[in-house]
């Protein structure tokens, strides 16, 4: 069988991992995989999958259009067309989509192809940006005019940023563009997100919940070095981990946290940019995005409670990940983010309750750690095995 998956990245990040974890068990069947992505670079055991769709300038010219028209989705018309060429050529089987947003794709010419080819479509969503007329995190802000129509959008200076609203027309355009495949299945990771597209104009698909998973053989309990190298040891850490931080990832709750804390505690931060982390307040060190597990295994480790203060969250790994590596977890009630919490392993406050916080952080000292039949709910043998019986059936 031949599968083809298309994603912003590949190999890298938690949506580019999941493809290429996928990619993996679907080789290992003897099945044939490519992964279709649209920018930044890719570790050099996944290159096999790659095919890249257009270049960096495409990428630049189609941030261009969705910075000044509000058009994320819609620019890269040339370098799509020549894509699904390709596609016709490579005929696979099966099509997974992920991240179609990150300026690389065409939807209106993709899903035309998809309409017209009449393959086995599976559409796995990350966030909400399919179903609203611009943000891809609209429940930072708890906002639902995508249910009934997107107008005058809150959020345009969000990704993905614009200086123009034109979030009702987009939000028409989505609705047209996007319905209508014949035999198209979508995946959240999830509940909260599957409730969210029932209310949505993609409910006229079947929508089915698979827990997004992580490597429990890497993410796990073992000594770390981290404290040492820091001078922190009679520090108390609290961590915090991104791909990229901003206020509604919780940037600000966490400076405000620091302001709280006396000087027995030490915030880290990991995924800073450099701006950032020159300007962080002494009490939170900032540690650049990284790649490598090894390394960020190492920090969790080191770790004596993890937060997640994010205000927007599908379902986020980074609070699997700090689990299986024995670290308690506070988590803001934020989409699918207490669905990662299971009994006894983790606190959930309401949004923005930062006093409320920092008093927990101190009841997390004497939180359990997950046993081994709780770490095994976390593992991606089991996402996989979910998706191969998809892909399959």
């Amino acid at each position: 069988m031949k599968i083809l998956m298309i994603n912003s990245v590949c190999g890298i990040k938690s949506t580019g991992r999941i493809c290429t974890d996928l990619a993996q068990e679907l080789e290992k069947q003897g099945n044939t995989v490519k992964i279709a992505y649209g920018r930044e670079t890719v570790p050099e055991e996944y290159k096999k999958y790659a095919v890249r769709i257009g270049n960096n300038s495409d990428v630049m010219i189609h941030g261009g259009k969705a910075r000044l028209f509000d058009a994320s989705g819609f620019g890269s018309k040339l370098v799509t067309k020549k894509f699904v060429r390709w596609i016709q050529e490579y005929n696979p089987d099966v099509i997974h989509l992920h991240n179609l947003h990150g300026y690389y794709i065409n939807i209106g010419v993709l899903f035309e192809y998809l309409k017209e080819a009449n393959k086995k479509v599976i559409w796995t969503l990350h966030d909400c940006w399919a179903f609203t007329g611009h943000s891809a995190l609209c429940d930072g802000i708890q906002c639902e005019r995508w249910k009934k129509g997107c107008f005058d959008c809150p959020q345009k200076g969000e990704y993905p940023r614009t200086l123009r609203d034109n979030s009702e027309a987009n939000w028409k355009r989505k609705k047209k563009i996007l319905t209508g495949v014949s035999n198209m299945t979508i995946v959240t990771p999830s509940n909260w997100l599957a409730n969210c597209v029932k209310e949505s104009f993609l409910n006229c698909y079947k929508i089915q919940v698979i827990h997004n998973g992580i490597d429990t053989l890497k993410f796990h309990s073992q000594k770390s070095d981290f404290k040492e190298k820091y001078r922190l040891n009679n520090k108390f850490i609290i961590l915090g981990v991104a791909s990229t931080w901003n206020n509604l990832k919780g940037y600000r709750d966490f400076i405000k946290l620091s302001q709280i804390l006396d000087e027995t505690y030490q915030i880290i931060l990991v995924g800073v940019s450099d701006k950032q982390r020159r300007k962080l307040p002494k009490r939170i060190i900032g540690i650049r995005r990284t790649n490598s597990i090894e390394e960020l295994v190492d920090i969790y480790n080191a770790a004596d409670v993890f937060l997640n203060l994010s205000y927007c969250d599908t379902y986020p790994t980074v609070i699997l990940e700090a689990l299986c590596c024995g670290v308690p977890v506070i988590t803001y009630n934020t989409g699918g983010s207490p669905e990662c919490i299971v009994s006894e392993n983790g606190i959930i406050v309401q949004r923005g309750q930062i006093e409320e916080v920092a008093k927990k952080i101190e009841k997390s000292k004497s939180e359990k750690t997950l046993d081994g039949k709780m770490i095994s709910r976390y593992d991606k043998k089991r996402t996989l095995q979910l998706y191969l019986k998809l892909i399959d059936d």
